[in-house]
């Protein structure tokens, strides 16, 4: 990778550009303010963001939201838009942890109803949710049902009792890219998948009962079924094994790809090949696949949330009203039609580490949400709160209608573990009254909060920058993680 000193100018209070240099064929722009800025200088991030505007095909500017860190290829936090008739498309620019992403339920109970039996509602969600590296799912498919799942989706877990119709109005593309198919998946990907389903994973990914801490816009949030003090659950995962794999596979024919059409990279994690090639259309069948399981396994997660949450509090999902408010995607590459210099045009965006932004009134915001603009999730770490906001006009006409989608890393694991030696975790987050459960200690080490930043930070960036707009904070009672 080039490590050069990049030059880096202030357009605003929110907004940083890296000036159109060299073989770069659009400007760089980051999303961040003056705090966040400084985290932003301590890693190769913004050089990442440099090296993607130099690829074929992109358009108007290399993005990056206020969580950006260091990733492979593209930053986490990253997005492009490429031309889809001359443009690429980067596995790099998706990430291993295909739709990795973020599902809200809320409820009909009260923050107080639910307090004195929060540690039997951890333990019992531990207990019913496969956890932990390489956990293994109860859900045992054939062949032939996991290559079902593949092509549609959460509609799947539907089809089998786990969750309603209902539910799929109230996901990113109702659960299912279309396009996909499981024959340009690898075998290897296909026996990782059929393990996995209905599992949580490790790492990053959690399961968190918490409650609206704050109401920023009441109107807005009353029409999510969000209230103060109302109990609410979030899962944050992805597609697992199956996921990885995809990438893993792609990106090695991507490098022959780099050499076969003669595409000129700056950094080879950057590989990639043109969207309209046969390997560029094969990627997108494989990612949408992933995609596809990543939903379902949220889907399926969720239902068994329900079932938990019914018998710990005796009480009926009716009675419960755990209903989905929205499941949105961090890690994909999409088509999409976006107007750039006044045209309308068909692009492939590419979000890595964020989240798309739609507006009310947009074609694609959901129609239950169509009034007030499609919701918005930003998971904070385990110690602090997470946020709701919904999508904003501004974030169409400038980040192709993407926001930011956590609080971004500013700790590696490895630094984490060290920064959190002799101490008890679990402890201190008990003291601050958040009751957590692990497969491990080391997961608990390496997702400390100070390794991440303060979610609120980058929160306010998006929304003073308009690109998304604040509705509600959330705080944890209760965790589960791998």
């Amino acid at each position: 990778m080039n490590e050069k000193k990049i030059e880096i100018r202030r357009i605003d209070d929110y907004r940083w550009e890296i000036p159109k240099q060299g073989k770069m064929r659009v400007p760089g722009k980051i999303f961040a303010d003056d705090t966040l800025m400084k985290d932003i200088h301590h890693d190769q991030s913004m050089q990442q963001v440099a090296n993607v505007a130099h690829m074929p095909g992109i358009l108007v500017a290399s993005l990056a939201m206020p969580d950006i860190h260091w990733g492979y290829g593209f930053a986490i936090g990253g997005v492009a838009a490429m031309d889809i008739e001359h443009g690429v498309i980067s596995p790099g620019g998706v990430g291993y942890d295909i739709n990795c992403g973020v599902r809200l339920l809320r409820t009909a109970l009260l923050k107080d109803e639910i307090l004195p039996k929060i540690r039997e509602l951890v333990g019992a969600l531990y207990n019913a949710i496969p956890t932990g590296v390489g956990s293994e799912s109860t859900l045992k498919l054939s062949i032939a049902e996991e290559k079902r799942l593949l092509q549609i989706g959460a509609k799947w877990a539907v089809e089998r009792g786990f969750g309603t119709e209902a539910d799929l109005d109230r996901i990113e593309e109702n659960g299912c890219l279309p396009g996909a198919n499981p024959e340009v998946v690898s075998q290897r990907a296909l026996e990782r998948g059929r393990q996995q389903i209905g599992t949580l994973g490790s790492g990053n990914h959690f399961l968190e009962v918490g409650y609206v801490d704050e109401v920023y816009d009441e109107k807005i949030a009353g029409a999510m079924g969000l209230r103060k003090d109302g109990v609410t659950v979030i899962i944050h995962t992805g597609s697992r094994g199956f996921g990885y794999q995809v990438c893993d596979d792609y990106l090695k024919i991507m490098m022959e790809c780099v050499k076969k059409y003669e595409i000129e990279l700056p950094d080879r994690q950057l590989a990639c090949t043109p969207v309209q090639s046969k390997e560029g259309k094969n990627y997108l069948a494989a990612m949408s696949a992933a995609a596809n399981y990543a939903w379902t396994n949220r889907q399926t997660i969720m239902h068994w949330t329900r079932e938990v949450f019914s018998k710990v509090l005796n009480a009926s999902p009716d009675a419960l009203q755990m209903n989905l408010i929205y499941d949105v995607c961090h890690n994909i590459a999409k088509i999409e039609d976006h107007i750039i210099e006044g045209k309308m045009r068909k692009v492939c965006v590419h979000r890595k580490g964020a989240t798309r932004a739609l507006p009310p009134g947009h074609p694609d915001t959901p129609g239950v949400y169509k009034n007030i603009g499609q919701p918005v999730l930003i998971p904070g770490d385990m110690g602090r709160y997470s946020y709701v906001l919904v999508g904003t006009e501004q974030a169409i006409k400038e980040t192709f209608g993407s926001t930011c989608h956590g609080a971004g890393r500013v700790l590696s694991r490895k630094q984490a573990v060290k920064a959190s030696k002799g101490r008890a975790i679990h402890r201190e987050l008990e003291d601050k009254g958040i009751i957590v459960q692990s497969h491990g200690r080391r997961t608990l080490l390496e997702e400390i909060p100070e390794a991440y930043k303060d979610v609120q930070d980058v929160v306010d960036v998006v929304h003073k920058a308009g690109i998304s707009k604040k509705v509600a904070r959330l705080k944890p009672v209760g965790v589960i993680k791998g």
